[in-house]
């Protein structure tokens, strides 16, 4: 018998393959019409279906967050990679090395020197340089050089190491934070090019902005990666609608305690407990009244309308607050087609923490 959405076993992660290959294509719309190169993040969806689906809509390369990722993505086809996290340990560079043989183009990223010797060590004596970004930090306050003038001192020791290339600079900055970030890396740029260094790449991203994203006179790529299945918390902040949201929750309604409460089998294990600044943890589609007001690990506690029950056995669809860190939580996922036929698939860089 072919699955169906009452047949299989919740909860379950489903993906509307149509949404996420339209949201694909309008993002890279926007990117190509803006003159922006796109890199998007495979770190919402992790399948190597939509890596490439990425690329055959326009992306220049994809982006990974680790060593792990970008080794699965490699071995399905993916040649081009940008990892954006500061790298460290003899094993990881020993693997970063060994990735490089394998792609036509591979870059990291680097806010310290001793990053940037470590990498140096790894990549002494190679055939091909690596290319090193900078990563500056432009109001995002995680990692980054503190200033314009710090990214050119470290941009310094990237240009003297041997093994290494400078590339330019990246940023992940805060939302709604655009114009900060241009200035600051107009000014990073403007000090690497007086003093001769090249800088081919300079890096934004973030799918929150993704609509305002544009070269600022500065940027020549954007990394997005949320867009692709899309959440509560951008839905929140109007950058997209419920209609554009690809990855949902699929869960059972187990228990009707009292008028007014449901409990579905989704839990802080499937729902995950990132509340990304907002309250409850989740929209349930086609009933706005209702509130995932609590999670335990395989419990999720609902507020009802009681004039709108949920009956046992009820199945439902819902949007998480952040659907990367949801999407991160199943080995295998649903893809759902355009007929409502559904596909289940390994997600191919599931498990990749290091």
């Amino acid at each position: 018998m072919p699955a169906t959405l009452d047949s299989i076993e919740t909860p379950a992660f489903v993906v509307r393959e149509a949404v996420a290959l339209r949201n694909i294509t309008a993002f890279q719309r926007h990117c190509d019409r803006v003159g922006l190169a796109l890199r998007p993040h495979i770190k919402t969806h992790k399948l190597i279906r939509f890596a490439r689906a990425q690329i055959e809509a326009g992306a220049r390369g994809i982006t990974c967050q680790k060593i792990g990722e970008a080794e699965v993505m490699a071995d399905g086809g993916l040649d081009d990679i940008l990892i954006t996290y500061n790298i460290l340990g003899a094993q990881k560079l020993a693997r970063l090395r060994a990735l490089s043989d394998r792609l036509a183009h591979l870059a990291v990223v680097a806010d310290n020197e001793t990053v940037v010797a470590g990498l140096s060590g790894a990549f002494a004596g190679a055939s091909r340089p690596l290319e090193v970004l900078v990563e500056c930090d432009t109001g995002g306050r995680r990692c980054g050089v503190q200033s314009p003038a710090e990214a050119l001192s470290l941009a310094r020791r990237i240009a003297e190491a041997p093994g290494l290339r400078l590339g330019g600079l990246m940023t992940y900055p805060a939302a709604g934070g655009a114009a900060e970030a241009a200035a600051f890396l107009t000014e990073a740029r403007d000090l690497l090019l007086h003093e001769g260094m090249q800088c081919r790449v300079v890096s934004s991203g973030g799918t929150p902005d993704m609509w305002r994203a544009e070269p600022h006179g500065v940027l020549t790529e954007y990394r997005a990666g949320t867009y692709i299945y899309n959440d509560r918390s951008l839905v929140q902040r109007g950058t997209c609608t419920w209609d554009d949201c690809a990855g949902h929750v699929l869960a059972t309604v187990v228990s009707t305690p009292t008028p007014d409460r449901a409990v579905i089998d989704a839990g802080s294990k499937a729902l995950s407990s990132d509340l990304l600044g907002l309250t409850d943890h989740g929209h349930v589609l086609g009933h706005p009244e209702i509130r995932i007001t609590g999670l335990s690990e395989e419990h999720g506690v609902l507020l009802v309308d009681p004039a709108r029950p949920l009956k046992i056995g009820q199945r439902i669809r819902i949007v998480p607050n952040h659907v990367c860190v949801v999407s991160n939580l199943f080995d295998r996922i649903w893809i759902e087609a355009e007929d409502g036929s559904l596909e289940e698939v390994a997600v191919d860089a599931r498990g990749c923490v290091t």
